[in-house]
């Protein structure tokens, strides 16, 4: 994988977490999730959004039951965590400091 390849994977993977620590009850859905990941120029396919979100679930940032085409996705408190930089992670960007 590129360097820039990988990048945008972190960046992908932060921005999904920085937006279910802003929702209500740290839920989204995957449909939702794709159209913000493109508002912040990270443009997703649905299958790169699905894929990052197996990802994270496999890692214990999210949860979700995979119930076919809509994704129910809830932030785990580890993930809230990652998103507030109060944790870090390899494989997810670090966020920036926030005014």
């Amino acid at each position: 994988m590129t360097t820039y390849l990988a990048t945008l994977r972190k960046h992908r993977r932060l921005a999904i977490l920085r937006h279910l620590e802003a929702c209500m009850d740290y839920t989204s859905n995957a449909s939702i999730l794709t159209d913000v990941l493109d508002g912040v120029g990270v443009t997703s396919s649905r299958d790169q959004v699905v894929t990052e979100l197996a990802w994270l679930r496999e890692n214990g940032f999210v949860s979700f039951d995979d119930a076919g085409d809509f994704l129910v996705v809830e932030a785990t408190a580890r993930g809230v965590e990652i998103a507030r930089g109060r944790a870090v992670h390899p494989d997810i960007q670090r966020p920036s400091a926030r005014r």
